[in-house]
C-alpha cells in the first residue's frame, strides 16, 4: 500500500516557488482574456469573432501565448461550445442568438506552464431553466474546489460534482474529464466528473489540477461532429462546461483561473 502511495505521488508534478509565481501570472491573463470575451457575448456576434478578440488579448502580454492554438493541430485560441456542444466546438461563423450559451474553453502558455480555464454564458435573454442549469454547474465547479487541500482525493472532487449536478436532475458527461497540467496542457491525474468518495489519487501541495463540470441537461452521451473536433449531446440537449485551474497550497488551495 505505502509503495503505490509513493508511486502515485510520484506521477503529480510538484512546483518551485518560482514556476507558482510564472502560474498566477499565466493564470490572472487567463482570467482577464475571458472576462473580456464574456462582455463580447451578444446576439450577432460570430464564434470566430470571440476567438480573434481571445487572440489578440493573450498575445497583448508580453511573455504570454495562445496553449490551444496548434495543440494537437487544433486550429484557434478558443474553444466556442454552443447549447449542445459539450467541448472542442470550433470556432466559425456561426452567428449567436438570444437565448443561446456559449462555453468560452481557453488556456495560456506563461514561463512554459500551462493555465486552462472555461466560462459558460448566456446570450441575451436565457430561459428560466436555462439559467437554473448554469447555475448548478457553476455551484458544482465552486463546491468542488472547496474541498481542495492537501490529502484530498481526486474521488472525493469527482463525487462533490456527481452529488450536487446528478441531484439536480441533470447529468455529468462521463466520457470528459478534467486533468492535472503544468509541462503539458494535459497529464497525471484525471479528474472524473462522477467517482466515489475517498478512492484514487491523493492530493499533494504544489501541484495544479483542472476541475472541470461537463454537464448536460439530458443524456450523458455524446457524439463528435464532422469537423473532428465538436462533442455534442447525443440527444441535443443544453451542454454546460466550466472550468478553474487549481494550485494545491499547504493549507488549501488557490484558483488560478
Amino acid at each position: 500500500m505505502f509503495e503505490e502511495w509513493q508511486h502515485c505521488m510520484s506521477q503529480f508534478q510538484i512546483f518551485s516557488a518560482r514556476q507558482i509565481e510564472a502560474l498566477r501570472k499565466g493564470g490572472s491573463i487567463l482570467r482577464g482574456c475571458l472576462e473580456e470575451v464574456a462582455r463580447a457575448v451578444r446576439p450577432g456576434v460570430t464564434t470566430k469573432e470571440l476567438d480573434r478578440h481571445a487572440e489578440e488579448f493573450i498575445r497583448d502580454h508580453p511573455g504570454a501565448k495562445p496553449a490551444f492554438l496548434g495543440y494537437n493541430n487544433y486550429p484557434a485560441t478558443l474553444c466556442t461550445s454552443v447549447n449542445d456542444a459539450c467541448v472542442h466546438g470550433l470556432p466559425g461563423s456561426r452567428i449567436l442568438r438570444d437565448g443561446d450559451i456559449v462555453a468560452l474553453d481557453c488556456g495560456v502558455v506563461f514561463g512554459g506552464l500551462y493555465t486552462d480555464a472555461c466560462v459558460t454564458v448566456g446570450v441575451g435573454i436565457l430561459a428560466e431553466e436555462t439559467r437554473q442549469f448554469l447555475a448548478v454547474s457553476r455551484n458544482a465547479l465552486d463546491a468542488a474546489c472547496a474541498i481542495v487541500k492537501p490529502g484530498t482525493k481526486i474521488g472525493d472532487i469527482s463525487s462533490t460534482i456527481q452529488r450536487m449536478v446528478e441531484g439536480s436532475g441533470y447529468s455529468c458527461v462521463r466520457m470528459l474529464t478534467g486533468h492535472g497540467l503544468g509541462t503539458d496542457l494535459h497529464q497525471f491525474p484525471d479528474v472524473p466528473n462522477v467517482g466515489r468518495a475517498g478512492t484514487g489519487p491523493i492530493l499533494p501541495a504544489h501541484t495544479i489540477i483542472a476541475i472541470e463540470p461537463i454537464t448536460s441537461m439530458g443524456t450523458d452521451d455524446i457524439r463528435e461532429l464532422p469537423d473532428g473536433w465538436t462533442i455534442v449531446t447525443a440527444d441535443g440537449s443544453l451542454s454546460a462546461h466550466v472550468e478553474h485551474t487549481v494550485l494545491v497550497t499547504e493549507e488549501g488551495c488557490e484558483i488560478l483561473a
